[in-house]
């Protein structure tokens, strides 16, 4: 009961509104009550309540996705709204009060901590599940506890039922799915369930997946395709000078030129070439050998891989090594979000051992994607099958909100250095 009260939506919002935005107010307000009538004490109220109505709706969008932990992204979230209207008084010219808006911003990002502290404090999810079919594997999920059932009758601990809606059920377990949902229980199949837990699309089968479920919206395609052109000239100016200053810094590290073009396959699989900075030491002869195995085992890098340069290093682990892709996304090569597109010689490889591989191509490969903040790099078939099943699910749910949440994810890989090689 506790953790459904602080689940509510109105509770959240209003909350933060009261302790966020009213009471700083109320403090200062007794401290100078000359302050009420400047125009400066409205402008920063309702600046406040902006930052924290529009962190409150990006947060609850960004948390129905799968493997959230809540409190990762209160701090990025509301960081990001509250200087978005720093940005915006600034533009605007409007007189705001620096402290009120601060103390905004601090006590929205407590107030939000709090509640998901207290949300997290509750027990495992408790799921049921009908025994039949294939959901017995769901069990291998961790984080969960699964109640088998034995008799077709929910434990009043369990919320959601999850059943093999492809397996014939007996008469009394049909009865009982359709009782639950009429009484709001949350009845799901276990493949869309597993997809959900695990932020992937399950590839053991592949060929059984419905592909119109795997269909982008191409509106959104279309629409995403434009911002991404437009935030590519936005950072323009920003984007020159660093590239600028990283050119200089891999000239003077080791020989070589400054950037490194790989011929890779991208959108409906057509072939274009990656611009990157070089990170590591030129080709030696082993590298050059018409073997074609070692021709892949070369396009890959490996961990502790001796042809990394020292600046190379620190570029692959923030990501600047990527930098240059800014071209490719002005040419509408790429997109900012997307699955990572493959060198050509590794994509045929794969596609010649998975089925379906050729279809991540449906979409625009990405400089970031929602395989590389969860995965890291891959150096194997097995690493690209779960990579695979990662750029699928991202297909399936082709949306804003998932795109903002590897926004999200790619600042902290950029702080972290995970999955670098």
């Amino acid at each position: 009961m506790r953790a459904r009260f602080w689940s509510r939506a109105s509770v959240q919002f209003g909350g933060a509104i009261l302790i966020a935005t009213i009471l700083p107010l109320c403090i200062a307000a007794l401290i100078e009550p000359r302050l009420v009538r400047l125009s400066l004490f409205a402008v920063s109220g309702l600046a406040s309540v902006g930052g924290i109505a529009i962190g409150f709706w990006l947060f609850r969008n960004l948390i129905a996705f799968p493997g959230i932990r809540a409190s990762y992204y209160v701090l990025p979230v509301f960081s990001s709204t509250f200087a978005a209207t720093f940005v915006l008084l600034f533009l605007l010219r409007l007189q705001y009060s620096r402290p009120l808006l601060a103390a905004g911003f601090v006590l929205a990002v407590i107030w939000y901590y709090v509640v998901y502290f207290m949300i997290q404090r509750r027990r495992l999810l408790d799921i049921a599940v009908v025994p039949f079919g294939a959901t017995d594997t769901l069990y291998a999920i961790d984080g969960i506890a699964w109640t088998p059932l034995e008799t077709p009758a929910l434990p009043r601990h369990c919320t959601i039922l999850a059943a093999d809606f492809e397996t014939d059920l007996p008469p009394e377990w049909q009865r009982f799915l359709a009782e639950c949902a009429l009484a709001s229980v949350s009845v799901v199949h276990y493949k869309q369930l597993r997809q959900s837990l695990t932020g992937q699309v399950q590839m053991e089968r592949l060929s059984e997946n419905a592909f119109g479920s795997l269909v982008p919206n191409p509106i959104y395609l279309s629409v995403k395709y434009l911002a991404d052109l437009v935030i590519a000239v936005v950072i323009c100016p920003f984007v020159v000078p660093v590239v600028v200053a990283v050119a200089v810094a891999v000239k003077l590290d080791s020989h070589g030129p400054i950037f490194f073009r790989q011929r890779r396959i991208g959108y409906r699989g057509r072939p274009f070439a990656v611009w990157k900075f070089r990170t590591m030491i030129g080709a030696s002869p082993e590298w050059r050998t018409p073997e074609l195995h070692e021709v892949r085992h070369a396009a890959m890098t490996l961990d502790g891989d001796l042809r990394v340069t020292r600046i190379g290093r620190t570029l692959r682990r923030t990501r600047l090594d990527e930098l240059p892709q800014w071209l490719n996304v002005v040419r509408g090569e790429m997109s900012w979000i997307g699955p990572r597109p493959e060198a050509e010689i590794l994509s045929l490889w794969y596609e010649s051992e998975i089925p379906f591989y050729r279809y991540r191509h449906v979409v625009r490969p990405g400089v970031s994607g929602w395989a590389q903040v969860n995965q890291g790099h891959v150096t194997g078939i097995g690493d690209v099958l779960k990579k695979l099943s990662y750029d699928f699910f991202y297909i399936s749910r082709f949306t804003f909100w998932i795109d903002m949440l590897i926004v999200v994810r790619t600042i902290k890989t950029l702080l972290t250095g995970f999955g670098s090689r």
